[in-house]
């Protein structure tokens, strides 16, 4: 009864905008009292917990990525994929898309995917004819690839909660990254096809494309080797998330400073504060969830949550749909990284109780939590998306629902039911 009441507190917490650092606090600080722990060893937990090499890369890329934002990094990627995709209708919008996929590759983070490519794309999309509304569901939509393609903050997050090899949770996200950015792709040229205010630049000859192409690609260089270093880093055995996100921090000072010249002595300083304020708050949230999450187990909550589950249906498929429900509701309700930081300890006993392989749930896992950051009514990231657009609701609603009708829900479906979609990567570059 009391966990129930602690969870709800979370919940009215968060639907009324209190941050969600403090959030979490109010839910522990409830089950402390009104159960008796002892501060005195919750305390300690939640510090050794934090304790964590593999923690570490969280900061890192934080600021490879708002060293990208403000390097004009992200500037040459589009104008790169732009070289090949730019001139058919609907071209921009799978720019945006494939950039999306691009720079999420290196930052992890959904909001600093749409804060750099939106402020981008948003000036051509808008030149283009796009509607507002199709600009704002598109960059939420496509700034959720940031979760889904490798490295991905809440896989590194993911695997510290549950102990897993990082390696293999950014390889079951591969295929459903891959998936979701050809998904979406597809799903913008449909419903721009008959669209008249959308314009369609010049084509060119095949040989002038082909000329283009390359020297964008010459220009556009040292933005590319970023995810090739990091990925290949960490894909290679070179370097652990943790060592190749502080090696792409450093590379992108130089990338920003003396080629792109992007960054000044007054914004790079910014971008330290800013990742330094960001860092904390999600330290602040990581402690409090650290000690949630401790009462949670000891309470037995998830196997509380499994004796419900199980008087519903003993199906594994039926139980499966119900974990999905829950992670993409809390998905709505509040951030990726704060959404991951409660389901995964909560979830992947449950998920491990019917035979899930917990590599194969973080894929589950960051799909739901992905979808759920864009579903309405509530859909913290759709709100980004227009804020960045400057489009109502309304306006975004269409488009998004079939963004999620035609792209999100069937790399769900594929990614749940069909293990091997997650897991063939895994497989083959780990032998698991």
């Amino acid at each position: 009864m009391l966990v129930g009441i602690a969870l709800g507190i979370l919940i009215v917490c968060l639907l009324f905008g209190i941050p969600v650092a403090f959030s979490f606090m109010a839910a522990t600080i409830f089950m402390v009292f009104m159960q008796g722990y002892d501060p005195t060893f919750l305390l300690p937990y939640g510090y050794s917990k934090l304790n964590s090499m593999t923690l570490l890369a969280i900061p890192l890329f934080i600021v490879t990525g708002n060293l990208m934002n403000n390097g004009n990094i992200g500037d040459k990627l589009v104008d790169f994929v732009d070289a090949f995709v730019g001139r058919i209708k609907g071209g921009l919008a799978v720019v945006t898309t494939v950039t999306c996929a691009i720079f999420g590759s290196i930052t992890g983070s959904a909001f600093a995917t749409a804060s750099c490519i939106g402020s981008i794309m948003k000036p051509k999309l808008l030149e283009g004819g796009y509607s507002r509304g199709f600009i704002g569901a598109l960059l939420a939509n496509s700034s959720i690839l940031g979760l889904l393609i490798p490295p991905s903050g809440i896989m590194i997050i993911y695997a510290w909660l549950g102990r897993q090899s990082v390696l293999a949770t950014f390889l079951a996200i591969v295929a459903p990254g891959i998936l979701m950015t050809i998904l979406l792709s597809l799903v913008s040229l449909f419903l721009l096809r008959k669209d008249k205010n959308v314009k369609v630049m010049d084509k060119m000859p095949l040989n002038d494309v082909a000329v283009m192409a390359a020297k964008r690609g010459v220009k556009a260089f040292p933005a590319l080797l970023l995810p090739i270093i990091i990925l290949g880093g960490i894909y290679g055995g070179f370097m652990t998330p943790t060592e190749a996100a502080a090696v792409g921090s450093v590379y992108a000072i130089p990338v920003g400073f003396l080629i792109y010249k992007g960054l000044n002595w007054k914004n790079f300083k910014e971008t330290l504060i800013e990742s330094a304020e960001t860092t904390g708050v999600i330290m602040v949230m990581f402690f409090s969830v650290m000690i949630l999450s401790r009462i949670y187990v000891m309470e037995d909550l998830p196997g509380k949550i499994m004796n419900i589950l199980m008087s519903i249906s003993d199906n594994k498929l039926v139980i499966l749909l119900m974990l999905n429900i829950f992670m993409i509701i809390f998905g709505m309700i509040m951030d990726d990284v704060s959404a991951c930081s409660l389901c995964t300890p909560i979830l992947l006993p449950i998920a491990m109780e019917i035979g899930v392989d917990p590599v194969h749930f973080a894929a589950i896992l960051a799909v739901n939590l992905g979808m759920g950051n864009i579903t309405p009514p509530t859909a913290p990231l759709l709100y980004v998306g227009g804020s960045m657009a400057g489009a109502s609701l309304d306006e975004m609603l269409k488009p998004a629902m079939m963004f999620i009708l035609f792209a999100w829900i069937p790399t769900l479906i594929v990614t749940t039911y069909f293990p091997s979609f997650a897991m063939w990567l895994p497989n083959l570059v780990l032998g698991q």
